[in-house]
């Protein structure tokens, strides 16, 4: 694992032991020291190229949750040369150009690789990992996986997308939703992708796979309405013009036109392993953990005073 103490690669390990698989972490050393006790570590820095203690080694397969840009993933290609079977790399969804009418399967246009720079930000993230996946594809050929995830939701999640709907909704009451009710959203939980990505390695299966989630399509007033019937809490969403949302609430897609991005077509996914975990459980697992960790400020946030103008906003709309 290059990675694997953070989010999805955290859940990618705690599957893979679940399932009796042996594994070795390769990170810097620095995070989640105190997890895995029993998993070997090996030491490195992919930042500065340091690979070093890789070599020599031999592996099954290797699971690359940590490459964002081109170089590395030609490193770890270097470093790696006749020494492991697959390499199952965890690119994104945001590879896609977007301008497809249908849903996006894996044979969509992608966008323009990016081989410019290595500053990852909103404009470059997608084309870096284009980058990467040509990369992993040049290098290893029929033994490179690409997984393509959507938004990733469930225990752990730095973002806090779906953390964000999941907390508010179990506090129930009235939810101003900026945004439109109808507009699809995909969010899928971290240990589906993570079940998916292990029964690929168990498989020894190449090929190119979006991990979307939930199994049936849902609408943004759906998903805070499963949120809250998840845990056990009652909600009346009340929606507002997108306008005064002021871009604090996560996601909320103000133009219609990037809609396709939240229709990824996940069925080849799900013809060789992609588990779906109900959005309710998703919420609760969510909300226990969040609680669990004393619920910390969020890295996305509308304050109280901010909802309050939107439910009064909304309101005087109504009237």
């Amino acid at each position: 694992m290059l990675g694997g103490t953070s989010f999805v690669g955290r859940a990618i390990v705690e599957e893979a032991l679940r399932r009796g698989d042996e594994l070795t972490l390769f990170s810097r050393g620095r995070t989640g020291t105190d997890l895995f006790p029993d998993v070997a570590r090996l030491v490195g820095d992919r930042a500065s190229g340091d690979y070093g203690s890789l070599q020599g080694t031999d592996w099954d397969a290797v699971v690359d949750v940590s490459g964002y840009v081109p170089r590395h993933v030609a490193q770890a290609a270097d470093a790696l040369a006749g020494s492991t079977g697959r390499y199952l790399f965890i690119s994104t969804g945001a590879v896609y150009d977007g301008k497809a009418d249908g849903p996006l399967d894996e044979s969509a246009p992608r966008r323009e690789p990016e081989l410019g720079t290595e500053e990852v930000d909103g404009r470059t993230y997608g084309p870096l990992k284009v980058a990467c996946e040509d990369e992993a594809l040049g290098r290893f050929g029929d033994r490179a996986t690409l997984v393509r995830p959507g938004i990733v939701a469930g225990p752990h999640d730095q973002t806090d997308r779906f953390t964000w709907w999941a907390r508010r909704a179990a506090r129930g009451g009235t939810i101003p939703l900026p945004g439109r009710p109808d507009q699809p959203v995909q969010v899928v939980d971290s240990r589906d992708l993570a079940n998916l990505v292990v029964t690929l390695l168990h498989d020894d299966r190449a090929g190119t796979y979006n991990a979307a989630g939930p199994a049936e399509p849902v609408t943004l007033r759906g998903l805070v309405e499963a949120c809250a019937r998840g845990t056990g809490a009652t909600v009346d969403v009340v929606p507002v013009d997108p306008a005064l949302g002021g871009g604090a609430v996560p996601l909320v897609l103000a133009d219609p036109r990037f809609d396709v991005g939240m229709r990824r077509n996940a069925d080849l996914a799900r013809t060789v392993g992609l588990t779906s975990t109900p959005l309710e459980q998703t919420a609760a697992d969510v909300v226990a953990w969040d609680r669990e960790r004393g619920e910390p400020p969020l890295a996305v946030d509308l304050p109280a005073d901010r909802e309050a103008a939107l439910l009064a906003a909304a309101g005087a709309a109504g009237s």
